[in-house]
């Protein structure tokens, strides 16, 4: 029950955190930059999106593997 618990907690941060992400995405190549002064984090804008594309992919392989993971019921109950 508390491993169920937790790879749901896990489960819930990546989707939340993949609609944040997506959000931040522009759809003219701005993404962090079009924020301002949060693209100063980074060397440049295109080193600003690389580093978003790679959060956002990770995110999406865990919140696709844990939710087969709980939807075949491989964990204890």
């Amino acid at each position: 029950m508390i491993v169920t618990n937790i790879v749901q907690g896990i489960w819930a941060f990546s989707a939340i955190g993949l609609i944040v992400l997506v959000l931040l995405h522009s759809p003219k190549g701005d993404g962090v930059g079009a924020i301002g002064g949060q693209a100063q984090l980074f060397s440049s804008t295109k080193s600003a999106e690389n580093t978003l594309n790679r959060i956002t992919w990770a995110l999406t392989v865990i919140f696709l593997g844990l939710t087969v993971v709980l939807s075949a019921g491989w964990l204890p109950k």
